[in-house]
């Protein structure tokens, strides 16, 4: 059999069993299963991302002249984008959740949890500007808000989270995680959309750092490459995964954490002030203003320092 015979006939096998898959796994693509698709969300990620930051994220030079006009016509293209893309993710993720979405209607609704993500922007972009602040004072090497925000990955990676944080906090489905995790590939860095993140937090240098779904961080934090902020496990004991309740640790305000540390477990809570030294193993809480070196956590390998950085003062 020639090459020729082979697509005239091979292909309408494969064809039908590709389309037997889809049978199979109850997906669909009338209930819009592309939500766009991936590159539909990452698109429309990047044009957030350039009018949070023009000029830094954008494809082009934006003269001060012209701001005004480029932020009405870019919001527009962004309201519209947004609302077609919450519609069809809705349309689709409610018959898979069993939810009657008979009693409500899909467009009024995107068009609902559009404006709310619309009205959050100017909040969003405030505390994006305090994180690259807190990445100028907290690293010697950047020199400018510049620098910080065109070069640094944990930038991107924090502006990406808190985007698709405000997605997840009114409930939209699949979006948050495609955001994400675009920065994840992008970046080494993979912060759940779920986490609760306060102001003024840095990251440094950033790769294979690991942020869990319901971890708190508090104001003011500083994290180094290779943390993660886990779970102990991520099943219960029938071996079914532990969904709907507290996994990862808490890490209150002013808590620096060097590289390469695990911090594990959703009752363990790093104290406020805390210095976490690097490749630290923990699972149980530490008292605040603790400096805590060690590979295995013990109490006589914890130091409590004091909470005033000039004691004699």
């Amino acid at each position: 059999m020639d090459f020729n015979q082979w697509m005239n006939t091979e292909l309408v096998d494969i064809v039908e069993a590709l389309q037997k898959s889809f049978k199979k796994y109850h997906i669909n693509l009338e209930e819009g299963l592309n939500v766009t698709g991936r590159n539909g969300v990452y698109e429309l990620l990047d044009e957030i991302l350039a009018l949070l930051f023009p000029g830094a994220f954008s494809r082009e030079l934006i003269r001060e002249e012209d701001l005004n006009y480029y932020i009405n016509d870019l919001l527009r293209n962004i309201v519209r984008k947004i609302s077609r893309q919450i519609q069809t993710v809705i349309q689709y993720h409610c018959p898979k959740e069993l939810v009657d979405c008979c009693d409500c209607d899909c467009t009024m609704r995107a068009e609902e949890l559009t404006v709310a993500i619309i009205q959050s922007l100017p909040e969003i972009r405030e505390m994006l500007l305090e994180d690259a602040d807190a990445a100028v004072q907290g690293d010697p090497a950047c020199h400018s808000m510049e620098e910080a925000i065109l070069c640094y990955p944990g930038i991107e990676a924090i502006s990406t989270y808190r985007i698709a944080h405000r997605y997840y906090e009114l409930e939209i489905p699949l979006i948050p995680r495609i955001m994400t995790e675009r920065a994840h590939s992008r970046t080494g860095i993979d912060i759940h959309p779920g986490a609760h993140i306060g102001h003024r937090f840095f990251i440094d240098h950033g790769t294979g750092i690991v942020i869990g779904e319901t971890c708190r961080i508090g104001n003011n934090v500083k994290i180094y490459q290779g943390v993660t902020l886990g779970a102990l496990s991520p099943f219960d004991k029938s071996g079914r995964p532990r969904k709907g309740e507290k996994r990862h640790p808490d890490i209150e305000d002013d808590v620096i954490i060097y590289a390469n540390s695990t911090i594990l477990g959703g009752k363990t809570v790093i104290g406020k002030g805390a210095i976490i030294g690097g490749n630290t193993w923990i699972t149980e809480s530490i008292p605040p203003y603790a400096i805590v070196s060690s590979m295995t956590v013990k109490p006589n390998n914890i130091k409590i320092k004091s909470p005033n950085p000039y004691p004699d003062l």
